[in-house]
């Protein structure tokens, strides 16, 4: 584990308000105590508010909010990735939230870390691109699911058939290259999976109540419950 690594660690453990030992660190760390004294100081000598002392403990008080200084590689490169990704596929708002949210993070990224984000070599292309009314299809779902605001749309299915649903949106996934919304369609009375691309003159009517039976984690059991019936 890289130093940088180790003292975020170090932090994040003692956020917890609780009194921890030098030894308690040293093992979750596996490094030494002496370890763990020097870069409790080091911490220290930076005005991160830890109180306590070697051979009783160390604790810090509720309120430290600790800047995004300390990444390791893989966190580095799984931003960047996302990032890329978002841009490539998702919703406009969320594309240019995943790029301002980088941007941000680069500011302040220590050199060695900046360097690895600017240096990740993935790289998502979307050769059919996406329309704008897709995109913007994918942000206002996401802001209905989050807002438990039921929405009526009009829905092409595979064979071209057309619905009106209205529906109390659940959750917005993604499959590769289908956005779908999971959600509780009130014409059918279940859940219903709906492709985003095949959704159209979306309008929100109003607030929800979620209720037994209809929730994301009732349709994530019931589609389990289904595989292993299948298994």
């Amino acid at each position: 584990m890289r130093r940088a690594d180790r003292l975020f660690q170090i932090v994040q453990i003692l956020r917890g308000g609780r009194l921890t030992t030098a030894a308690d660190l040293s093992e979750t760390l596996e490094v030494s105590k002496r370890t763990i004294y020097r870069d409790i100081a080091d911490l220290m000598a930076n005005r991160v508010p830890i109180e306590g002392e070697a051979g009783l403990g160390y604790m810090m008080r509720d309120g430290y909010d600790l800047p995004p200084l300390m990444f390791t590689q893989e966190e580095v490169i799984a931003l960047v990735a996302g990032a890329r990704l978002l841009k490539a596929f998702g919703g406009t708002a969320m594309a240019l939230g995943a790029v301002n949210a980088l941007n941000k993070i680069e500011t302040v990224l220590p050199g060695e870390a900046l360097n690895r984000a600017r240096s990740v070599n993935i790289h998502a292309v979307n050769p059919e691109g996406m329309s704008d009314e897709l995109r913007a299809n994918i942000d206002i779902l996401e802001s209905y699911v989050d807002q438990l605001q039921r929405v009526t749309f009009r829905y092409s299915d595979k064979t071209d058939a057309i619905t009106h649903r209205t529906v109390r949106p659940l959750s917005v996934w993604f499959w590769g290259r289908v956005w779908t919304l999971i959600a509780w369609c009130e014409l059918r009375q279940d859940f219903r999976m709906f492709r985003i691309d095949r959704m159209s003159d979306l309008s929100a009517t109003g607030h929800f109540v979620p209720e037994d039976g209809q929730s994301l984690g009732d349709f994530l059991q019931q589609e389990v419950g289904a595989h292993d019936a299948l298994g």
